[in-house]
Protein backbone atom coordinates (compact mmCIF):
# COMPACT_ATOMS: atom_id res chain seq x y z
CA UNK A 1 0.00 0.00 0.00
CA UNK A 2 1.00 3.52 -0.89
CA UNK A 3 1.82 5.76 2.37
CA UNK A 4 -0.51 7.90 1.02
CA UNK A 5 -3.75 5.32 0.87
CA UNK A 6 -2.94 4.51 4.24
CA UNK A 7 -3.01 8.06 5.61
CA UNK A 8 -6.48 8.16 3.70
CA UNK A 9 -7.35 5.30 5.49
CA UNK A 10 -8.11 6.87 8.68
CA UNK A 11 -6.78 5.91 11.67
CA UNK A 12 -3.01 6.47 13.31
CA UNK A 13 -0.09 6.01 11.09
CA UNK A 14 3.19 4.55 12.79
CA UNK A 15 6.35 4.49 11.20
CA UNK A 16 9.96 4.09 11.41
CA UNK A 17 13.32 4.90 10.37
CA UNK A 18 16.22 3.32 9.69
CA UNK A 19 19.57 4.07 7.55
CA UNK A 20 22.11 1.35 5.96
CA UNK A 21 24.59 0.09 7.47
CA UNK A 22 28.08 0.43 6.67
CA UNK A 23 29.52 -2.65 8.71
CA UNK A 24 28.55 -6.41 8.99
CA UNK A 25 27.80 -5.89 12.95
CA UNK A 26 25.84 -2.94 12.28
CA UNK A 27 23.77 -5.04 9.51
CA UNK A 28 23.43 -8.06 11.68
CA UNK A 29 21.90 -5.29 14.88
CA UNK A 30 19.76 -3.63 12.38
CA UNK A 31 18.11 -6.84 11.17
CA UNK A 32 17.49 -7.71 14.06
CA UNK A 33 15.81 -4.23 15.27
CA UNK A 34 14.08 -4.30 12.53
CA UNK A 35 12.64 -8.06 13.23
CA UNK A 36 11.55 -7.11 16.53
CA UNK A 37 10.05 -4.03 15.47
CA UNK A 38 8.02 -5.39 12.79
CA UNK A 39 5.92 -7.32 15.74
CA UNK A 40 4.44 -3.97 16.31
CA UNK A 41 3.68 -3.77 13.03
CA UNK A 42 4.42 -0.65 11.55
CA UNK A 43 2.44 0.85 8.88
CA UNK A 44 5.90 1.88 6.86
CA UNK A 45 9.78 2.17 7.71
CA UNK A 46 11.78 4.43 6.15
CA UNK A 47 15.14 3.85 4.75
CA UNK A 48 17.41 7.49 4.87
CA UNK A 49 20.69 7.86 1.81
CA UNK A 50 23.32 9.40 2.94
CA UNK A 51 24.26 12.88 1.24
CA UNK A 52 28.07 12.02 0.78
CA UNK A 53 27.00 9.73 -2.15
CA UNK A 54 28.86 7.16 -1.06
CA UNK A 55 27.61 3.41 -2.33
CA UNK A 56 24.32 5.47 -3.32
CA UNK A 57 22.47 1.91 -3.91
CA UNK A 58 22.33 0.66 -0.17
CA UNK A 59 19.60 2.48 0.65
CA UNK A 60 18.12 1.12 -2.42
CA UNK A 61 19.69 -2.97 -1.56
CA UNK A 62 18.31 -2.25 2.02
CA UNK A 63 14.69 -1.32 1.06
CA UNK A 64 14.54 -3.90 -1.37
CA UNK A 65 15.70 -6.20 1.69
CA UNK A 66 12.89 -4.88 3.76
CA UNK A 67 10.48 -5.48 2.00
CA UNK A 68 10.89 -8.53 0.17
CA UNK A 69 12.08 -10.67 3.51
CA UNK A 70 10.38 -8.72 6.34
CA UNK A 71 7.51 -7.90 4.21
CA UNK A 72 7.77 -4.19 5.38
CA UNK A 73 6.22 -1.45 3.33
CA UNK A 74 9.21 1.06 3.03
CA UNK A 75 9.94 4.68 2.21
CA UNK A 76 13.53 5.25 -0.07
CA UNK A 77 14.94 8.16 0.89
CA UNK A 78 16.34 9.92 -2.19
CA UNK A 79 18.09 13.26 -2.17
CA UNK A 80 19.08 16.19 -4.42
CA UNK A 81 22.82 16.11 -2.95
CA UNK A 82 23.79 12.87 -3.49
CA UNK A 83 22.47 12.33 -7.24
CA UNK A 84 22.17 14.09 -10.53
CA UNK A 85 19.18 13.13 -12.34
CA UNK A 86 20.40 10.16 -14.51
CA UNK A 87 21.61 8.45 -11.38
CA UNK A 88 17.58 9.25 -10.03
CA UNK A 89 15.86 8.02 -13.25
CA UNK A 90 18.63 4.92 -12.34
CA UNK A 91 16.81 4.37 -9.06
CA UNK A 92 13.88 5.13 -9.17
CA UNK A 93 13.76 2.05 -12.17
CA UNK A 94 15.51 -0.33 -9.59
CA UNK A 95 12.68 0.84 -6.79
CA UNK A 96 10.23 -0.08 -9.50
CA UNK A 97 11.63 -3.74 -9.95
CA UNK A 98 11.49 -4.49 -6.01
CA UNK A 99 8.08 -2.64 -6.09
CA UNK A 100 8.31 -0.14 -3.77
CA UNK A 101 6.40 2.88 -4.74
CA UNK A 102 7.27 5.15 -1.58
CA UNK A 103 9.40 8.10 -2.07
CA UNK A 104 10.72 10.75 0.51
CA UNK A 105 12.18 13.18 -1.88
CA UNK A 106 15.10 15.59 0.38
CA UNK A 107 17.32 17.96 -0.80
CA UNK A 108 20.20 16.41 1.41
CA UNK A 109 21.86 17.37 4.41
CA UNK A 110 25.01 19.76 3.10
CA UNK A 111 27.46 19.11 5.77
CA UNK A 112 27.46 15.18 5.21
CA UNK A 113 29.32 15.54 2.18
CA UNK A 114 32.43 15.04 3.60
CA UNK A 115 34.54 17.07 1.48
CA UNK A 116 32.98 16.57 -1.93
CA UNK A 117 31.41 18.68 -4.56
CA UNK A 118 27.53 18.43 -3.92
CA UNK A 119 25.67 17.72 -7.37
CA UNK A 120 24.29 20.38 -9.75
CA UNK A 121 21.59 19.17 -11.25
CA UNK A 122 18.98 19.75 -8.28
CA UNK A 123 19.19 22.74 -6.10
CA UNK A 124 15.80 22.20 -4.13
CA UNK A 125 14.07 19.37 -3.03
CA UNK A 126 11.02 21.02 -5.32
CA UNK A 127 12.91 19.86 -8.05
CA UNK A 128 13.42 16.72 -7.20
CA UNK A 129 9.50 16.37 -5.83
CA UNK A 130 8.78 17.46 -9.52
CA UNK A 131 10.68 14.96 -11.51
CA UNK A 132 9.61 12.03 -9.10
CA UNK A 133 5.56 13.26 -9.48
CA UNK A 134 6.25 12.93 -13.32
CA UNK A 135 6.58 9.50 -13.11
CA UNK A 136 3.36 8.82 -12.05
CA UNK A 137 4.33 5.67 -10.25
CA UNK A 138 5.42 6.62 -6.42
CA UNK A 139 3.25 8.18 -3.19
CA UNK A 140 6.20 11.38 -3.10
CA UNK A 141 6.73 12.53 1.09
CA UNK A 142 9.06 15.53 1.87
CA UNK A 143 10.33 16.82 4.65
CA UNK A 144 9.70 19.97 7.20
CA UNK A 145 10.77 21.58 10.34
CA UNK A 146 8.37 22.79 12.85
CA UNK A 147 11.37 25.43 14.40
CA UNK A 148 11.92 26.04 10.43
CA UNK A 149 14.91 25.03 8.59
CA UNK A 150 18.43 26.47 9.75
CA UNK A 151 18.76 27.93 6.89
CA UNK A 152 15.66 29.78 6.33
CA UNK A 153 16.23 33.25 7.21
CA UNK A 154 12.25 33.00 9.12
CA UNK A 155 9.81 30.30 9.49
CA UNK A 156 7.25 32.04 7.61
CA UNK A 157 9.72 32.02 4.26
CA UNK A 158 10.25 28.38 4.93
CA UNK A 159 6.63 27.74 4.64
CA UNK A 160 6.74 29.56 1.48
CA UNK A 161 9.16 27.16 0.27
CA UNK A 162 7.27 24.58 1.37
CA UNK A 163 3.98 25.54 -0.61
CA UNK A 164 6.16 25.21 -3.64
CA UNK A 165 7.30 21.41 -2.91
CA UNK A 166 3.54 20.32 -2.15
CA UNK A 167 2.53 22.36 -5.80
CA UNK A 168 4.90 20.34 -7.23
CA UNK A 169 4.07 16.90 -5.77
CA UNK A 170 4.79 16.22 -2.34
CA UNK A 171 1.66 14.51 -0.58
CA UNK A 172 2.54 14.55 2.90
CA UNK A 173 5.21 15.33 5.18
CA UNK A 174 7.30 14.29 7.87
CA UNK A 175 9.21 16.37 10.58
CA UNK A 176 12.35 16.69 11.38
CA UNK A 177 12.73 15.91 15.05
CA UNK A 178 11.50 18.49 18.19
CA UNK A 179 10.95 17.99 21.80
CA UNK A 180 8.79 20.65 22.59
CA UNK A 181 5.09 20.33 20.93
CA UNK A 182 3.76 23.36 20.99
CA UNK A 183 6.39 23.95 17.86
CA UNK A 184 4.44 21.00 15.82
CA UNK A 185 1.06 22.59 16.98
CA UNK A 186 2.12 26.42 16.25
CA UNK A 187 4.09 24.80 12.61
CA UNK A 188 -0.19 23.20 12.05
CA UNK A 189 -1.59 26.34 12.24
CA UNK A 190 0.91 28.50 10.26
CA UNK A 191 0.62 25.72 7.34
CA UNK A 192 -2.44 25.46 7.41
CA UNK A 193 -3.28 29.35 6.99
CA UNK A 194 -0.93 29.05 4.13
CA UNK A 195 -3.26 26.73 2.46
CA UNK A 196 -1.13 23.42 3.09
CA UNK A 197 -3.86 20.43 3.78
CA UNK A 198 -1.55 17.03 3.25
CA UNK A 199 -1.05 15.36 6.25
CA UNK A 200 1.90 15.84 9.15
CA UNK A 201 3.77 13.16 10.51
CA UNK A 202 5.42 14.66 13.91
CA UNK A 203 9.09 13.01 14.01
CA UNK A 204 10.56 11.74 17.49
CA UNK A 205 13.49 10.48 18.74
CA UNK A 206 14.74 9.78 22.38
CA UNK A 207 17.86 11.71 23.39
CA UNK A 208 20.56 9.06 24.69
CA UNK A 209 22.76 11.26 26.27
CA UNK A 210 24.41 15.00 26.30
CA UNK A 211 26.77 14.69 23.84
CA UNK A 212 23.21 13.85 21.35
CA UNK A 213 21.74 16.56 22.79
CA UNK A 214 24.57 18.69 21.97
CA UNK A 215 24.74 17.68 17.93
CA UNK A 216 20.82 18.76 17.74
CA UNK A 217 20.92 21.82 19.36
CA UNK A 218 24.23 23.00 17.64
CA UNK A 219 24.01 21.15 14.14
CA UNK A 220 20.27 20.89 13.68
CA UNK A 221 18.87 24.43 15.99
CA UNK A 222 16.82 22.03 17.46
CA UNK A 223 15.55 23.46 20.89
CA UNK A 224 15.77 21.94 23.86
CA UNK A 225 13.42 22.24 26.56
CA UNK A 226 14.61 22.94 30.32
CA UNK A 227 12.43 19.50 31.32
CA UNK A 228 14.90 17.75 28.62
CA UNK A 229 17.62 19.43 29.49
CA UNK A 230 17.74 19.00 33.38
CA UNK A 231 16.69 15.07 32.78
CA UNK A 232 19.50 14.06 30.61
CA UNK A 233 22.02 16.44 33.34
CA UNK A 234 20.45 13.65 35.65
CA UNK A 235 20.92 10.60 34.33
CA UNK A 236 24.03 11.23 32.02
CA UNK A 237 25.82 8.71 34.07
CA UNK A 238 23.19 5.84 34.67
CA UNK A 239 22.07 4.23 31.42
CA UNK A 240 19.13 2.21 32.85
CA UNK A 241 17.53 5.69 34.29
CA UNK A 242 18.64 7.76 31.16
CA UNK A 243 16.68 4.83 29.54
CA UNK A 244 13.56 4.97 31.24
CA UNK A 245 13.68 8.98 31.17
CA UNK A 246 14.17 9.16 27.62
CA UNK A 247 11.58 6.38 26.86
CA UNK A 248 8.63 8.60 29.27
CA UNK A 249 9.57 12.04 27.89
CA UNK A 250 9.06 10.51 24.32
CA UNK A 251 5.97 8.42 25.50
CA UNK A 252 4.55 11.30 26.81
CA UNK A 253 5.05 13.94 23.70
CA UNK A 254 3.97 11.15 21.53
CA UNK A 255 0.78 11.06 23.48
CA UNK A 256 -0.03 14.65 23.49
CA UNK A 257 0.82 14.82 19.74
CA UNK A 258 -1.84 12.54 19.14
CA UNK A 259 -4.31 13.42 21.31
CA UNK A 260 -3.50 16.87 19.42
CA UNK A 261 -4.80 15.18 16.28
CA UNK A 262 -1.68 14.50 14.88
CA UNK A 263 -2.09 11.60 12.48
CA UNK A 264 0.59 9.56 13.56
CA UNK A 265 3.85 9.00 14.60
CA UNK A 266 7.49 9.24 12.57
CA UNK A 267 10.13 7.53 15.08
CA UNK A 268 13.71 8.06 14.42
CA UNK A 269 14.93 4.28 15.31
CA UNK A 270 19.02 4.77 15.46
CA UNK A 271 18.63 1.31 13.62
CA UNK A 272 17.62 0.09 17.46
CA UNK A 273 14.63 -1.42 18.70
CA UNK A 274 14.66 -1.30 22.68
CA UNK A 275 13.30 2.07 22.78
CA UNK A 276 11.31 2.22 19.40
CA UNK A 277 8.99 -0.58 20.86
CA UNK A 278 8.97 0.68 24.38
CA UNK A 279 7.78 4.07 22.92
CA UNK A 280 5.07 2.96 20.62
CA UNK A 281 3.90 0.47 23.50
CA UNK A 282 3.24 3.29 25.54
CA UNK A 283 1.75 5.70 23.08
CA UNK A 284 -0.78 2.67 21.55
CA UNK A 285 -1.63 1.93 25.04
CA UNK A 286 -0.18 -1.24 25.16
CA UNK A 287 1.53 -3.03 28.37
CA UNK A 288 4.75 -4.61 28.52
Amino acid sequence: MKVTERLKAGGKVFSLEFYPPKTEADSARLFEAARELKKLAPDFVSVTNSSSGTLPYRTVALSGVLKAELGLEVVAHLTCVAHTRSEISEICSRLKVLGIRNVLALRGDIHNLDGLSPRRDYSYASQLTADLAATGDFSIGGACYPEKHPEAPTLDEDISRLKEKIAAGAQYLITQLFFDNSFYFRFLEKTSAAGITVPILPGLMPITGYKQMQNFTEMMKVSVPAALRKGIERWGGDKDGMFRFSVDYASEQGAGLLKGGAPGLHLYTLNRSRAAIAILKNVKGESE
